[in-house]
């Protein structure tokens, strides 16, 4: 006898979490962004002066893909390379004056995001359904803030 097929908790969250993250990716193309876009203005503006080893590593993700973003960022106008204050051979990302502007525009969205995504729920529930989240979320030793699409960035290592 076939065991029978269910839909669980899992998949829901994955089937939800993909939505979510496509629907939030298409509403930051309108901004000519992209999700790890928004990922790191997020960062820098939470700990600005960050190097960009730094910042990889706090995104578990390669220097080498890092690179890339943040010179896309740059080319917006959004971020800038200055010269770290203790070590000269190393570059402090900061968000610009545009890239502030640009965080408030992303927020906007994200809340709006957040309000389409969760419209069935009450004020309680949604309460209730972040809290339960944040605890898989902790228990799976998720890093708090970080999007774990970052580590996906790496590129495929050889199997042996």
């Amino acid at each position: 006898m076939k065991p029978k097929f269910t839909l669980g908790a899992e998949f829901l969250l994955t089937q939800i979490g993909a939505h979510a993250a496509s629907q939030f990716a298409t509403r930051l193309a309108e901004l000519d962004l992209i999700p790890a876009h928004a990922g790191i203005l997020r960062i820098l503006s939470l700990h600005p002066g960050l190097s960009q080893q730094a910042l990889a590593t706090s995104l578990h993700t390669v220097p080498s893909r890092l690179v890339t973003l943040v010179d896309e960022l740059e080319s917006k106008g959004l971020v800038q390379r200055l010269q770290h204050e203790s070590d000269r051979r190393t570059h402090a990302l900061h968000i610009t004056e545009d890239g502030e502007i640009m965080m408030q525009k992303i927020a906007s969205i994200g809340l709006e995001h957040r309000e389409r995504v969760l419209a069935s729920l009450s004020n309680e529930e949604k309460q209730l359904l972040t809290d339960l989240l944040q605890k898989i979320a902790d228990e799976q030793g998720l890093l708090e803030g970080v999007h774990p699409g970052y580590a996906r960035l790496e590129p495929k290592r050889k199997s042996k």
